[in-house]
């Protein structure tokens, strides 16, 4: 139930699914796409100011571990999640040159440019749980275009 990035990066780092469930970063699937419908309202310069505090590192990352409520607990159960993927290509550090990556699945490699697989999301839990037949995760652009086919049992992500 892991997912490890290898290649072209300066760290392998190796995602565990299991325990984005309680990651402050995971997204409800359904408010993950209503929010790109939104994208164009965004400011620029609220963008380009949050693009700035990342590069030079001042932005916190929130806590993964944080206590859950009863409520929390219970909502856990009733929604399925992504997580987008930005995070760990930026704690992996893919090298200058690199232009795809490859993702290994179970039904064989799929090739997609960095800039795609930057702006995809990792589905990890249907109604909280595990993705265990076709998972570990299931890999849904951000404009949601392959929502009804996502890329599923995806094992591995090497950087080419």
């Amino acid at each position: 139930m892991i997912v490890p990035i290898l290649g072209n990066v300066a760290y392998q780092i190796t995602m565990d699914p299991t325990v984005w469930i309680f990651d402050d970063r995971k997204i409800i699937l359904e408010e993950a796409f209503d929010v790109n419908l939104k994208k164009e309202e965004i400011d620029e310069v609220k963008l380009a100011s949050e693009k700035w505090e990342n590069a030079i590192g001042r932005t916190a990352k929130p806590p993964v571990n944080k206590s859950l409520t009863k409520h929390e607990r219970e909502n856990i159960l009733k929604y399925s999640y992504v997580m987008p993927i930005n995070d760990f290509l930026d704690y992996a550090e893919i090298k200058v040159g690199s232009t795809d990556a490859t993702l290994i699945t179970n039904d064989g490699d799929i090739v997609m440019s960095i800039e795609q697989l930057y702006d995809s999301y990792l589905l990890f839990a249907i109604d909280g749980k595990p993705l265990k037949e076709d998972g570990p995760v299931h890999l849904l652009y951000k404009d949601g275009t392959n929502m009804d086919q996502p890329i599923k049992g995806i094992n591995k992500i090497i950087i080419n």
